[in-house]
């Protein structure tokens, strides 16, 4: 932990008993943003991790999206994460398959490698700053609910209690505890096993595009941090069925690499080395009364794509600000039902992709290389099939389902705005909706600002607004530009940065945004 991670603990040591509105277990990049955003919308957040205090290095995890990119630039935190690591913009797959994410319609047109424990650190930073608890060293050992709250069953140093939360998020990881004290069935099967992973220096250095290629009986990857070092990964069938906790000796893996690629690139050093399995599962639910699952806890898939922490993070995003919403009296409790409704079909098609992408390395008989060969021709030269590869492993390309009879962008991912007075990603920090209104209505230089007694109404008209309204709301306008024309069109941007509501700019679109939210 950072001296000034650990000066706010110091100012924050634990959690009591309770009752709090939310306890989150586990301390992961999931855990972590879902109780920062919490505790940003001043609910009583406390975390339960089974580690002690301290964030190791040893991470799977190395890939930030531009999607994730996008939310954590909401949450004033991906210009520093950047500094971090290595941004990339091009994936490679299978040696042909070449996806240009440079020209991504985003303010991060990358793939960021860098180790998980770097968003760990500035994610564990911001929920300290915002006052989230943690008990560190604590293990759950059971839960039951009621209609009112859940009482979590723990254990740490001291012996066994109890907390009580009105509501508790599983981000606990494959093995979770929660999920497992909720009886929820983990259907999958295990994909790949024994796949060797370490972080290693090369002497012939390669252009810096991440790369995954296989052999049929071999595949490997490797991706560069920008620190001098890489990391690799490779699997083949001879070492198919070794267990986790085999030791893995550099010569195997040095060998898997050059098989794959046709070149070791004179791999050395390597500061880590381990191996691991995967598994594909998703949990049918991901709500059970007052308790819901996100992350690995929820669902569970190939390392193809790197999508497995970034799934994880959206999740966060999904229901930090619905979970504020219901705590706060502005949501029905219903609106926390969306959250599976939205996120269950994201992670199932994660896992669709991601598992695609993980056969296509390991295609071995003459029938799986020849849909590999077919899948290099489409991605490369259908352009719809090219965009949605590449919306798909980004996540720019996801949207949530929209209401019969709802415009056409209502649950579409929003780019990031130009607006009179900054850009929309700043503008949502304050995990309020966003009412966008055209730019004829910029000349008082409203944006940013709450509503209070501002006037929306129909341009030129005033409309005062009820009392309160700041605390859901806020206003802004469309900057100018010059050479074409502006929308006529009032948009209304949900916290996680989604199109909730479009149309005219009307009286009826303050309405939108301050109106209840639908269950």
């Amino acid at each position: 932990m950072s001296s000034t991670a650990r000066a706010l603990a110091d100012d924050n040591p634990g959690a009591s008993p309770g009752p709090h509105s939310v306890v989150v277990t586990g301390a992961g990049p999931t855990g972590l943003l879902l109780a920062g955003d919490l505790a940003a919308a001043g609910v009583d957040v406390v975390v339960v991790e089974k580690r002690a205090e301290g964030i190791s290095n040893l991470t799977r995890a190395f890939g930030v999206h531009a999607r994730t990119l996008e939310l954590l630039d909401a949450r004033g935190v991906a210009e520093e994460l950047v500094t971090t690591g290595q941004t990339i913009r091009e994936l490679r797959l299978f040696g042909a398959i070449p996806f240009d994410i440079g020209s991504l319609p985003s303010r991060y047109p990358f793939l960021l490698v860098t180790p998980q424990y770097e968003v760990e650190k500035l994610l564990l930073r911001r929920a300290l700053e915002h006052g989230a608890a943690f008990r560190y060293g604590t293990e759950v050992t059971g839960l039951d609910q009621d209609e009112d709250g859940v009482n979590v069953s723990v254990r740490d140093a001291e012996g066994a209690s109890t907390l009580r939360a009105r509501y508790v998020v599983g981000a606990d990881g494959t093995r979770s505890a929660v999920r497992e004290a909720l009886g929820l069935p983990f259907p999958g099967k295990a994909v790949i096993r024994s796949v060797a992973l370490a972080d290693v220096k090369f002497t012939a250095q390669p252009s810096l595009v991440v790369r995954v290629h296989g052999t049929g009986d071999a595949f490997g990857f490797i991706a560069p941090f920008g620190d001098g070092y890489w990391r690799v990964g490779g699997w083949d069938r001879t070492h198919r069925d070794e267990p986790d906790d085999s030791p893995v000796e550099f010569e195997e893996l040095r060998s898997l690499i050059e098989r794959a690629f046709g070149s070791d690139f004179g791999m050395h050093d390597p500061r880590w080395i381990s191996r691991f399995h995967s598994d594909e599962r998703q949990v049918p639910r991901y709500r059970e009364g007052r308790v819901l699952l996100a992350g690995d806890a929820a669902h569970t898939h190939s390392p193809a794509g790197g999508q497995g922490m970034n799934t994880g993070l959206q999740d966060s995003v999904n229901l930090g600000w619905k979970l504020a919403a219901v705590l706060d009296g502005r949501a029905p409790d219903t609106l926390l039902d969306t959250y599976h409704s939205e996120r269950h079909p994201i992670g199932r098609a994660v896992l669709r992709t991601s598992g695609l992408n993980l056969r296509l390395a390991m295609a071995h008989n003459p029938l799986e290389v020849a849909l590999r060969t077919v899948r290099k021709l489409v991605v490369t030269h259908v352009r719809p099939v090219t965009r949605q590869a590449v919306g798909e492993i980004t996540g720019i390309g996801y949207a949530y389902p929209a209401p019969r009879g709802a415009h056409r962008l209502v649950g579409r991912r929003v780019p990031d705005l130009e607006l009179a007075d900054g850009r929309l990603y700043e503008v949502l920090r304050q995990g309020r909706f966003v009412l966008v209104l055209p730019a004829d209505g910029a000349a008082g230089g409203t944006a940013g600002r709450a509503p209070g007694d501002e006037t929306v109404g129909k341009i030129g008209r005033t409309a005062p607004l009820p009392d309160g309204a700041e605390k859901r709301l806020v206003v802004v306008h469309r900057a100018v530009r010059e050479g074409g024309p502006d929308t006529r069109e009032a948009v209304l941007v949900r916290p996680d940065g989604y199109y909730a509501w479009a149309g005219p700019a009307e009286e009826r679109a303050i309405e939108a945004g301050i109106g209840p939210w639908p269950s």
